[in-house]
C-alpha cells in the first residue's frame, strides 16, 4: 500500500519552458511579414529626407516617390523577398540568405539616400542641407534589427560581425567616393573631422580614467569586511544623486580644496575639466564593480573552500586559485556594465569643461542643430555597443570554460 506524499514533497519540480525550434519558427513566420509591412509603410508613407535652406531652418519633406525611385523599389523588393523566404521556410540556411538580402537592402538604401541628397542640394546655396527624416531612420532601424535577428537565427559564429564589416567596408568606399557627401550629417563631419577625432580620444580618456579609479576603489572597499553594510549604503546612495548635481558639488569641493592647497594645481588638478568628471563618473561605477567583485569572491561553494583549507592553502592561494577563477564570469559581467555606464556618463563631463563627445552633443543642442547632435551621439552609441559586444563575448566564453 503506497502512502500518499504531501503536496510538493518527493515530486520533481516542473521544468522551465524553453522556446524550442518550433516556437522560434512560428515567431519568425509571424514577425517577418509584420516587419516587412512596417518597412514598406515607413519607406513609402513617411518622408525619407528633409531639405532646408540652412541647418537651422525647418525643412521640406521629401518622399521616396520623388527622390528614391529605383533604390527604394530595390530595397523594398529585397525586404519582401527576405520576409517571404522566412515565412515559407524559417530554417538556418534561409535565415542566412535573409540576412544577406537585408544587408544588401541596407546598402542600397543608404547609397540611394546619399545620391538623392546630393541631387536635392545641387544648384542650391552652400548653406542648404538635406537631412535624414523619420522614414529613413525607421527603415534603417528595421533593416538593422532584421539583420541582427536573422544572424542570430542562422546561428553561425561571427556572422553578425562579418556582415557588419562588409557593410561598413562598402559604405566607407562610398564615403571616399563622395556618394554620401550630400547628407547634412556628412557635411557636419567634414567641417569638424578633427574635432570629432579629438573628442573621441578625450571621451575614452575620461571613461577609462573613471573605470580605473572606480576599480581601485571597489577593491579597497571590498577589503573592508566589517563595514560592508555602510559601503553598500554609500555606493547605492550615489546612484540616486543626479549626475549634474554631483558634478556641480565636485566642482565646488575641488575649488575649495585648491584654494586651501594651491600646490595641488601643479599636479594637474583643477576645479573644472577632467578631474571632477573622472571623479563623478567613478562614483557611479563603484556600485556595479563593488557588487560584482563581492559576488565573484562568494561564487565558490562552501565545500570547495573547506576543501581548499583542508589542502593547506592560504587565503591568498585560495583567492588566486579558487575564488577568482570561479568568479571570473561575474567579474567580467560587472566590468561590462561599468564600461558601458562610463561611456554614457562621460558625455556629461562636457558640462564642466571636460570635453569629449558630449561637447559636440551640447553644442548641437545649443544651436538647435539635430545633425550636430547626432555627430556626437552616434560615436557614443557605437563605442558603448562595441564594448558591450566584446566584453559580452568574453563573459560568455568565461562561463563556458567554467561549465
Amino acid at each position: 500500500m503506497s502512502v500518499p506524499l504531501p503536496e510538493g514533497e518527493g515530486r520533481p519540480e516542473p521544468r522551465a519552458r524553453v522556446a524550442g525550434p518550433r516556437a522560434l519558427s512560428r515567431a519568425a513566420r509571424i514577425g517577418a511579414p509584420i516587419g516587412a509591412a512596417l518597412f514598406l509603410a515607413a519607406l513609402y508613407g513617411l518622408p525619407l529626407l528633409s531639405v532646408a535652406k540652412n541647418r537651422l531652418a525647418l525643412g521640406d519633406p521629401v518622399y521616396a516617390a520623388r527622390s528614391l525611385g529605383p533604390e527604394a523599389h530595390s530595397a523594398a523588393i529585397l525586404v519582401v523577398a527576405a520576409a517571404l523566404m522566412i515565412r515559407a521556410l524559417p530554417s538556418r540556411r534561409v535565415a542566412l540568405a535573409a540576412a544577406g538580402l537585408l544587408a544588401t537592402a541596407l546598402v542600397v538604401l543608404v547609397l540611394g539616400l546619399g545620391g538623392a541628397a546630393a541631387d536635392l542640394v545641387a544648384g542650391r546655396p552652400p548653406a542648404a542641407r538635406a537631412s535624414l527624416a523619420a522614414g529613413a531612420w525607421i527603415t534603417l532601424a528595421l533593416l538593422v534589427g532584421g539583420i541582427v535577428l536573422s544572424s542570430r537565427r542562422a546561428a553561425l559564429p561571427g556572422l553578425g560581425a562579418g556582415i557588419a564589416a562588409v557593410v561598413a567596408l562598402v559604405l566607407s568606399v562610398a564615403w571616399r567616393q563622395g556618394v554620401l557627401d550630400g547628407l547634412s550629417l556628412a557635411v557636419e563631419f567634414r567641417a569638424r573631422r578633427g574635432l570629432v577625432v579629438a573628442a573621441i580620444g578625450e571621451h575614452l580618456e575620461i571613461a577609462a580614467g573613471a573605470l580605473l579609479l572606480a576599480g581601485l576603489g571597489a577593491v579597497l572597499l571590498a577589503l573592508w569586511r566589517r563595514g560592508q553594510s555602510l559601503v553598500e549604503a554609500l555606493v547605492s546612495g550615489v546612484q540616486v544623486v543626479p549626475a549634474v548635481a554631483l558634478f556641480g558639488a565636485l566642482v565646488a569641493l575641488l575649488a575649495g580644496l585648491l584654494r586651501a592647497a594651491p600646490p595641488l594645481r601643479d599636479l594637474g588638478l583643477g576645479a573644472l575639466g577632467a578631474t571632477p568628471a573622472i571623479l563623478g563618473v567613478a562614483a557611479y561605477l563603484l556600485l556595479p564593480l563593488w557588487r560584482g567583485l563581492n559576488r565573484a569572491l562568494q561564487a565558490p561553494d562552501p565545500a570547495m573552500l573547506d576543501a581548499a583549507a583542508g589542502l593547506g592553502l592560504t587565503r591568498t592561494q585560495t583567492l588566486l586559485r579558487v575564488r577568482l577563477p570561479i568568479g571570473v564570469p561575474i567579474l567580467i559581467g560587472a566590468v561590462r556594465v561599468a564600461c558601458v555606464q562610463s561611456i554614457g556618463l562621460a558625455t556629461l563631463g562636457a558640462l564642466i569643461g571636460a570635453g569629449g563627445l558630449g561637447r559636440i552633443v551640447f553644442d548641437g543642442m545649443a544651436q538647435f542643430a539635430p545633425d550636430l547632435i547626432l555627430l556626437g551621439a552616434i560615436p557614443i552609441v557605437a563605442l558603448a555597443l562595441a564594448v558591450e559586444r566584446v566584453l559580452g563575448r568574453a563573459e560568455a566564453a568565461a562561463r563556458r570554460r567554467r561549465a
